[in-house]
């Protein structure tokens, strides 16, 4: 393990609650010291929890736990909470109500872990976090993403090696997620700071994260980049309607008459809608399994306009016994086509086949 990385291991049980079962938090995890680490699951697969031992709220034993290079717990450490640290911001605010969100900040910067490599000044995380227009109102007068981004500030001020978020936009409607979401991605961006955050939205994960923990019933099922995670089809991540890959990519071209972009990624490019992006910027695409169809020649008489050659890797059952998984290989990129095990018997769609990849739609996720 490096002097950068976060190495996590846990063991904690929970009685069984009347009528329900037992849970075991069983996890071993070694996690990149920097971007955005997604601990993804299911309700009730222990997401929470391994961020509470994270912080010191619960004692696993055995547990141990190492943060760029510090111990914070062992079998004869333990940290407790106020002494690691780290950032903590809640699914709700958790704002002090008769404090205004200077007073908050405040609050933050007295109890701040001040050394000789803190990074955050008050000027630098306001500026980053948007929040300068609401610095004199009480909490109930923001709105719910201008509290979460006081909130995320808070965190940030009090100089944390880590900052930990569980759902932070759980609470928030979709029009306060659309405004929330561009700060926590330049939050990802320009902080040197690991982050780790709690979803169960792949959606939010597939726009933020770079690292990939999937939580089952208290275990860690699969963990890699995020990009590799999402692409694995052995066994298939449960998401359903959901399923599918993010690809990283750059803006290559504009067709202003029609309103589109033309993206370069690993294996190929794509049309998307024009965003305002400027060519040469970095972003990410979306394809889900779902938006794939598969062809033996390529049909240029279509409304489709992305259509890829590529090679069939691997097949795997879906959730539904009608319809199969087809993991692609399109240069040294990876996509995932949804179809029926009917097609892929008709089209004798099996491991080694050229086949034209079809691509109904493709989302910026940035």
């Amino acid at each position: 393990m490096s002097n950068t990385d976060i190495r996590a291991r846990f063991l904690l049980r929970r009685p069984a609650p009347r009528g329900r079962q037992a849970f075991v938090l069983d996890v071993d995890v070694t996690l990149p010291g920097r971007g955005v680490t997604a601990i993804f699951g299911q309700s009730g697969s222990g997401k929470s929890t391994f961020l509470r031992c994270i912080a010191g709220l619960e004692r696993p034993e055995p547990g141990e736990l190492e943060v760029l290079g510090e111990r914070w717990q062992s079998a004869r450490l333990f940290l407790p909470a106020h002494r690691r640290p780290l950032g903590y911001v809640f699914q709700e605010a958790s704002l002090f109500p008769h404090l205004s969100a200077q007073g908050n900040l405040d609050y933050a910067k007295r109890r701040a872990d001040v050394r000789e490599d803190s990074q955050f000044t008050q000027d630098q995380v306001v500026e980053l976090l948007g929040i300068g227009h609401c610095l004199q109102q009480l909490p109930h007068e923001l709105s719910g993403g201008e509290r979460q981004r006081v909130a995320i500030a808070r965190a940030l001020l009090i100089q944390p090696r880590l900052l930990l978020m569980d759902e932070p936009m759980a609470s928030l409607d979709d029009q306060r997620k659309a405004e929330i979401l561009p700060y926590l991605e330049r939050l990802r961006d320009e902080i040197a700071l690991p982050i780790l955050y709690v979803s169960h939205s792949v959606a939010e994960v597939s726009r933020l994260a770079h690292h990939l923990v999937v939580l089952d019933q208290g275990a860690v099922k699969t963990q890699g980049p995020l990009t590799q995670v999402l692409a694995g089809i052995d066994p298939p991540l449960p998401l359903g309607e959901d399923s599918g890959v993010v690809l990283e990519a750059t803006v290559a071209a504009r067709d202003p008459r029609w309103h589109l972009v033309r993206v370069r990624f690993a294996g190929g490019e794509l049309w998307v809608r024009d965003e305002g992006d400027v060519v040469g910027q970095p972003v990410r695409v979306r394809i889900l399994a779902r938006d794939i169809s598969l062809t033996l020649q390529e049909q240029r008489d279509s409304s489709i306009a992305n259509r890829i050659q590529g090679e069939v890797i691997a097949l795997a059952e879906d959730t539904h016994p009608a319809m199969c998984l087809v993991q692609l290989q399109i240069g040294p990129s990876t996509l995932l086509a949804r179809i029926t095990q009917r097609s892929a018997d008709q089209l004798d769609i099996t491991p080694g086949r050229c086949v034209w990849v079809q691509i109904k739609s493709v989302a910026l996720v940035r």
